[in-house]
């Protein structure tokens, strides 16, 4: 793949991160909101609602998923930092690209698997919301999609960090 398209895919991946960033505002903003409103009804209103556990949890598996891309994207995932450090320079390189390498292998699990449970429970609903599962499911296919599209752009970077995080994978 050329210069061009390696930039393309840099771009792609910068621009998804950046709305994947405003994305998890939104949602903890929203969960600590639906948080707050709940406390507040339950104990100064004596009424409780009944869906707001349920829409907080899906907010945070949302939330959860959608932060392992932006932290897989700032390279900023766990590193085993005592053994990376003392290998030469060449095999510093040559394992970062491994580890992208093995993790794509993961992310397109991620996708296939994902997208084969979100059609597996199409038809169910969410229990107090009434939202179809699948659109609750179907963050997994997704995040492994940003995965996906973060590892290539590292792939193409030639595996190397792109901001200094320290020598991590």
């Amino acid at each position: 793949m050329g210069p061009k398209a390696a930039g393309a895919i840099e771009q792609l991946s910068s621009s998804c991160n950046r709305y994947a960033e405003y994305f998890l505002l939104l949602l903890g903003g929203s969960m600590t909101a639906i948080v707050i409103i709940q406390v507040f009804s339950r104990y100064a209103l004596n009424h409780s609602l009944f869906w707001s556990e349920e829409l907080a949890r899906y907010l945070l598996v949302w939330l959860t998923f959608i932060g392992a891309t932006v932290a897989y994207h700032r390279s900023m995932h766990p590193g085993v930092d005592v053994v990376f450090k003392r290998l030469q320079r060449k095999n510093r390189r040559r394992i970062r690209l491994l580890v992208h390498l093995i993790s794509l292998v993961f992310f397109l699990i991620l996708i296939w698997y994902g997208c084969n449970f979100a059609y597996f429970i199409r038809a169910q609903t969410t229990p107090a919301l009434s939202l179809p599962k699948w659109l609750v499911f179907s963050i997994i296919p997704l995040s492994g999609l940003l995965f996906t599209l973060h590892c290539l752009a590292f792939l193409y970077r030639g595996s190397q960090p792109k901001s200094s995080a320290g020598g991590r994978l």
